[in-house]
């Protein structure tokens, strides 16, 4: 049953339900339905217990969700969003709160989100770095700094509030459409830097200028498609819970992910192919033009890359149970390898790029650079010393 059928339904039983019970005497809080369990009349100053909903994932149907009824007969409010609040913390277990793997995908997304601004700074500020390779890292570095900030966002506005999930506001809908935005822009861009190498380093002749608005055109455009598709169904079928999804990855999301990551690696496979016969032919030609050490240490960040990002869909089929003795050891590994890659972008990209060092080197001389206090008077006097020496030379 679509989540709109089972609202209206169990609010058309709560209503029946609340109208045929007869209410407490005194000053009571009406009996209501918050889209999620049916709260009965329950008087002032009481608490009203039901047990927590079953198609909540995550929740214990065997523990107890309370509604408080105040003095004056009216519903508990949240004090941030001033609306009737239910209790829905208690539904979870002990030992299925995952709040602590939520916090090292927290940290670790944080930590990236800094590197790659980091990274992104370094080379805006590096005028002399600027080039089409560059200009593709810089779109790797956006893409993958917008995915961290509306993950921290996702986790902190919405999984840590069980309120806004209730409610299913419409902003956080549009965080999630945005979210699975960004995080494809991730695997499209991983597939640009796949396909720029190998355009470069495999074709001959190459406008580079034209390469990369194609790239730039390709790598923000092509995730667009794939979720409106996701926008669609999901509206469609009256998702609730800000649309937010445990099970596996969503068709219509992970056909465009599977088809970059294999894309990418036939793309590395052939670069490869082909560097090997380069380097072949140019030992036994004598010295025949080699790819630059930049090209080889893209292509190597690259290779180490592709693969780290198919990692999260790859291994999802194999994600065990809750009952399994390694489910803990599993989500924790997860968490530390997905939120850790744009820390990983940055490193491969910037931080071990040697260009960028040498940029970093140079600046840091210029910054550090203190002439002696009495280098311009030992000049003076050296001068001076010289002239009246030539001055003796003449008259003699």
């Amino acid at each position: 049953m679509d989540d709109p059928q089972r609202i209206a339904s169990d609010g058309a039983a709560c209503a029946l339900r609340n109208n045929r019970s007869t209410p407490p005497p005194g000053v009571y809080c009406e009996g209501t339905f918050d889209t999620w369990l049916c709260w009965p009349h329950t008087p002032a100053n009481a608490t009203a217990y039901e047990h927590c909903p079953e198609f909540v994932h995550g929740f214990s149907p065997e523990l107890l969700a309370h509604k408080e009824c105040t003095a004056n007969g009216t519903w508990y409010t949240h004090p941030l969003t001033g609306l009737p609040w239910s209790n829905y913390t208690t539904c979870v277990k002990p030992e299925d709160d995952v709040s602590d793997i939520i916090a090292v995908y927290e940290l670790g997304y944080g930590v990236s989100l800094v590197a790659l601004l980091l990274s992104l700074a370094i080379l805006f500020y590096f005028k002399s770095l600027r080039c089409a390779r560059i200009t593709v890292h810089m779109n790797l570095f956006a893409s993958f700094a917008a995915n961290n900030a509306a993950w921290l966002a996702w986790y902190g506005l919405v999984v840590r509030a069980p309120d806004t999930l209730a409610r299913s506001p419409v902003w956080c809908r549009v965080l999630n459409a945005a979210l699975q935005y960004v995080l494809l822009t991730n695997y499209t861009w991983m597939l640009c830097e796949g396909l720029y190498l190998h355009t470069v380093l495999v074709s001959a002749f190459v406008s580079e200028r034209r390469l990369v608005r194609a790239l730039v055109l390709a790598g923000w455009l092509l995730p667009t498609p794939p979720v409106l598709v996701y926008v669609a169904r999901r509206a469609a079928a009256g998702d609730e819970l800000c649309w937010m999804d445990e099970g596996p990855p969503r068709a219509e999301l992970a056909v465009l992910v599977c088809a970059a990551v294999l894309l990418n690696l036939g793309f590395l496979c052939n670069i490869v192919r082909v560097l090997c016969t380069k380097l072949r032919a140019g030992g036994a030609a004598g010295g025949a033009a080699r790819p630059s050490a930049t090209a080889l240490h893209a292509l190597r960040a690259t290779c180490l890359l592709a693969p780290l990002l198919g990692l999260q869909y790859l291994l999802t089929p194999f994600r065990p149970d809750r009952e399994a003795s390694w489910w803990l050891v599993y989500e924790y590994v997860s968490a530390l390898t997905v939120s850790l890659q744009g820390l990983c972008v940055a490193v491969l990209y910037c931080f071990c790029n040697g260009e960028v060092l040498a940029q970093l080197r140079r600046r840091w001389r210029v910054l550090t650079f203190r002439p002696r206090a009495n280098s311009a008077t030992n000049t003076t006097v050296s001068f001076v010393r010289s002239a009246a020496a030539g001055a003796g030379d003449d008259k003699v």
